[in-house]
């Protein structure tokens, strides 16, 4: 099948809650790239041309309909000053906290977006992506929010202790979290983004109650979203959100990245007509996966979500796992061709 829309098209339309071409389909790649370009992970993320060149060469390659300008999750606690540990065969990851204690958090200074090494690597990249591909594709940069990046930055046990027993300091250190996070999140797309994509696990379900959520990070998303100077998706990394789609609708994100563990029929019909839904393949089991039972998933998939547009077909967690093969990659971009043209009659 060739392609009617360009990307962009394709996921304007999906946006509008209408339907396009066929479904957009988000590969999320952040590593896959390095095999891309022969190289090894750490050497990949060192220059902006590599992840560039990887995030055109992966789309061409799986028909993907966006560039992911995102390089690795603790890129923003190199920021802060902290540790990056890189490995061969996985995503970077955060080191020790650089918060030791709670009153370290008193002596915090906010990193100067385009005065760090780490983030102007990545506004780069972002930037060298837009040349190449100007608006035919959307480029989707990454922060993680406020709420949420505490994890990495003080460990989460020293976090929940922080939450509930020292709120004047955690009101502290959201209020820096925040103002790091919009002028990141604006400098991204400064650089060429098109749209945010706001990570927050924390607020999940599946790590604090409704209650607590409504006391924290949907008060802090609603305030740090309202200062993004263009689109945002809520990404909850694999975490539960159908009890609180509501609330996540009024933060003002105009997509929601949902979880494997959910019904994605149920949260596509409580997301009707307010935000998009992206998801939800399960990027670990993802690995296993045959020609036939990849081409189940996304066809099922497809019958729960596509109707209507306001769907995009994703994995569960914001990024495709490195041990993901090329085989079960094309599998599923074959799948979308053929299962995610529409009108999709073929839906009973």
């Amino acid at each position: 099948m060739s392609d009617k829309m360009t990307s962009m098209q394709r996921v304007l339309t999906t946006l509008g809650h209408k339907e396009p071409d066929r479904v957009p389909i988000f590969l999320l790649f952040t590593m896959h790239g390095a095999i891309e370009l022969g190289l090894p992970i750490k050497e990949y993320f060192t220059t902006p041309r590599h992840i560039a060149e990887g995030q055109v060469r992966l789309r061409n390659k799986y028909h993907n309909d966006c560039l992911y300008g995102f390089f690795y999750a603790p890129i923003e606690i190199e920021a802060w000053g902290g540790e990056v540990i890189f490995r061969d065969d996985g995503p970077p990851n955060s080191g020790e906290p650089f918060i030791k204690k709670f009153d370290d958090i008193k002596k915090l200074t906010l990193p100067l977006v385009k005065h760090t090494k780490c983030l102007t690597k990545a506004l780069e990249a972002q930037t060298l992506m837009k040349q190449r591909v100007a608006d035919e594709v959307p480029i989707i940069g990454v922060v993680m929010s406020p709420f949420s990046i505490p994890v990495m930055q003080m460990g989460f046990d020293k976090y929940i202790e922080l939450l509930y027993e020292h709120r004047d300091l955690f009101e502290h250190l959201m209020k820096l979290n925040e103002e790091f996070c919009v002028e990141w999140a604006n400098a991204q797309l400064e650089a060429g983004c098109t749209a945010i994509c706001y990570f927050d696990p924390v607020s999940s379900t599946t790590i604090i109650n409704k209650e607590l959520y409504l006391q924290t990070g949907y008060k802090i998303a609603k305030s740090t979203l309202s200062k993004i100077k263009g689109p945002v998706a809520t990404h909850f990394a694999a975490g539960r959100c159908l009890s609180i789609i509501d609330e996540v609708a009024q933060t003002g994100t105009a997509v929601v990245g949902v979880s494997v563990l959910e019904d994605i029929g149920q949260i596509k019909n409580a997301c009707k007509g307010k935000m998009t839904v992206l998801g939800n393949l399960n990027g670990i089991e993802m690995r296993r996966w045959s020609a036939q039972h990849t081409e189940s998933v996304i066809k099922e998939t497809i019958a729960k979500a596509g109707q209507g547009g306001g769907f995009i077909l994703s994995d569960n967690h914001g990024e495709i796992p490195f041990q993901v093969s090329e085989e079960v990659l094309y599998n599923i971009s074959n799948s979308i061709q053929k299962w995610g043209v529409y009108p999709l009659n073929w839906i009973e």
